[in-house]
Parts: structure tokens; C-alpha cells; sequence
């Protein structure tokens, strides 16, 4: 049973809970996100595993995940990244986020995410539990994309992606 760390609107810990119901009931916690980027300016992203409880089958940003308890977002966002891509790179944490999005199935994304980015030119070593497949492509097509076929896209990258973008300047 894997459990996350629930907290309020400061991202002050107010307790924890199994994953799967915390999505289920919607509950804010806390959640880590990774962008990592090649000397191309390309945005690795990966395609998640059809068999993810949710939104299996869609393309996203480079990882996501929720820091266990104990854990810092940091440490959490180091070892998602070695976790699902088989890499590892330095990671900056850039800004957080704060969002609650039906990501169908009866499932709430109510997080508030650490977004980490990074700088790699590896070739990812996919873990196949967590991803089918992996693309580094530059910002505008994936933004295009978007745009054309949202629903290829998990909720929660359609609306971090323009905010990181933001953010780089």
C-alpha cells in the first residue's frame, strides 16, 4: 500500500492516506512533476503504461509522483526519474502548482506540485510498468498537438506545460 502525504492550501502536511483512495475522494496532496529537456530545447515526454489506474495510454511530461512519506520533493523527484525513465540528471525545483482535475473513472488529480527541471541528453532506459514510450520533441509541436488532439495528453501536463514554458522565459 502506497501512501501519499495529504495537506492543506500552504502545503503544510495534515496527514497521509493510500493512494488510490485519496484520488478517489479528491483529496489535496502533495506531488512532484519533472521536465527535462535536451540541448535541442526538447521536451522528453513518455507515453504512460496502458495499464496505469488512470490516464494510461496518454502522453505526459517527463515523470510525475507523490513524495512518500518522510521523503522531501527533491528526493522524490530524483528517484521518480530513475524509477520510470532510468535516468538520473541535476534537478531544479522551479515552481509549484496547485490544481484538481477529473482524470476520469471516478479519479480526482487534486495535488500540489513540486515542478522539477532538468537538462539531459540520455536516452531513457523505460521502466514498462510505468511506460510504453518516450519522445523528445520541441516545445511548439507538443503545444500544437495539444491543441489538435487534447485528448491523447494527461489533463494535468495540457495545463503545466504552458506554465513551465512561462517560466523558462
Amino acid at each position: 500500500m502506497i501512501e501519499v502525504i495529504l495537506v492543506d492550501e500552504n502545503d503544510m502536511p495534515i496527514g497521509r492516506m493510500e493512494k488510490l483512495a485519496v484520488h478517489q475522494q479528491g483529496l489535496l496532496h502533495r506531488a512532484i512533476s519533472v521536465y527535462i529537456f535536451n540541448d535541442h530545447n526538447e521536451l522528453l515526454i513518455q507515453r504512460r503504461a496502458a495499464e496505469k489506474y488512470h490516464a494510461g495510454g496518454q502522453w505526459s511530461n517527463t515523470c510525475c509522483g507523490h513524495p512518500l512519506p518522510g521523503e522531501d520533493t527533491q528526493e522524490a523527484a530524483m528517484r521518480r526519474l530513475y524509477q520510470e525513465m532510468g535516468m538520473a540528471c541535476a534537478l531544479h525545483e522551479s515552481f509549484e502548482l496547485s490544481y484538481c482535475l477529473d482524470v476520469g473513472g471516478g479519479l480526482t488529480e487534486h495535488e500540489l506540485a513540486h515542478v522539477f527541471i532538468g537538462h539531459s541528453n540520455v536516452v531513457p532506459q523505460l521502466n514498462a510498468e510505468e511506460a510504453d514510450a518516450f519522445a523528445y520533441h520541441p516545445v511548439d509541436e507538443i503545444l500544437e498537438q495539444m491543441r489538435l488532439e487534447p485528448e491523447r495528453f494527461t489533463p494535468w501536463f495540457r495545463l503545466c506545460l504552458p506554465k513551465v514554458i512561462a517560466h523558462l522565459g
